[in-house]
């Protein structure tokens, strides 16, 4: 880690980079010269900011909740005076609660509001202000599949990641004369601790999970949706924003 790359000298945000997608991005970042600043509400976060800097790399880490707004504008602060200003943004956190809507809890529903679409908002209303300051910047969100078509038992999850999507767009188009470009990323099923541990309803009609597993029922690898990532984020896709671009081995085709 910490060779030279697509990101040498210049410093990211990665959210959710505990685990999952968000590890695997902070890794892939710092892999290709980034200085990575790891965010995470999970302990975890250290384990990951530990390998960038036992790589050779440069990173931190920093336990806060994304939703929070007073959290998020000191921890950015404090990135930026100990990395410097980021003009790299990954909003990765999320969480997912399955449920059969009128059995749905209404504590997971505003959970997964405030994480996945509050939390990306809070981290580009205080990012977006350095990126500015330096002439340009991008920022890829998280969305998913269940945000592009109906899924049994993801109506709360599925809101709250066409949100995600619809929020992309819409920013995009704001900052486009500013050389900032925002893009999404829309994932289909993801081996992440996040999945593993869903908490799926008992009386589960499995046949109606058919439509969320695709054709060939295959999985990504986290590394898959990071290394997307990696690439909107970079000099590459210089032409690329308000995009919401599918990894899903074929799912939203």
């Amino acid at each position: 880690m910490g060779s030279a790359g697509r990101f040498e000298g210049r410093t990211a945000i990665v959210t959710g980079a505990a685990s999952g997608i968000g590890r695997a991005t902070a890794l892939r970042l710092a892999s290709e010269g980034a200085s990575v600043a790891c965010f995470d509400l999970a302990d975890a976060v250290h384990d990951t900011a530990a390998a960038i800097t036992g790589g050779g790399g440069q990173a931190l880490a920093m336990t806060l909740d994304v939703a929070d707004e007073s959290a998020v504008a000191t921890a950015v602060a404090d990135a930026a005076s100990e990395l410097g200003p980021a003009t790299v943004l990954a909003n990765v956190a999320g969480v997912l609660r399955f449920a059969i809507t009128h059995e749905a809890s209404m504590a997971d529903f505003d959970l997964m509001m405030r994480v996945n679409v509050r939390g990306p908002f809070v981290m580009c209303r205080a990012a977006i202000p350095a990126m500015l300051e330096a002439g340009g910047g991008a920022i890829v969100n998280v969305a998913s599949s269940a945000g592009m078509f109906g899924q049994a038992y993801n109506a709360g999850y599925g809101a709250s990641k066409g949100g995600v999507a619809m929020m992309t767009r819409s920013i995009a188009w704001e900052y486009v004369k500013h050389n900032i470009r925002v893009n999404a990323i829309s994932p289909g099923q993801v081996d992440t601790p996040m999945v593993s541990t869903i908490d799926f309803p008992e009386a589960m009609d499995w046949k109606l999970m058919r439509k969320a597993m695709g054709v060939n029922g295959k999985s990504l690898a986290p590394e898959e949706p990071a290394a997307l990532i990696a690439f909107l984020a970079s000099d590459e896709a210089t032409a690329i924003t308000g995009a919401v671009v599918p990894i899903d081995h074929g799912l939203t085709c």
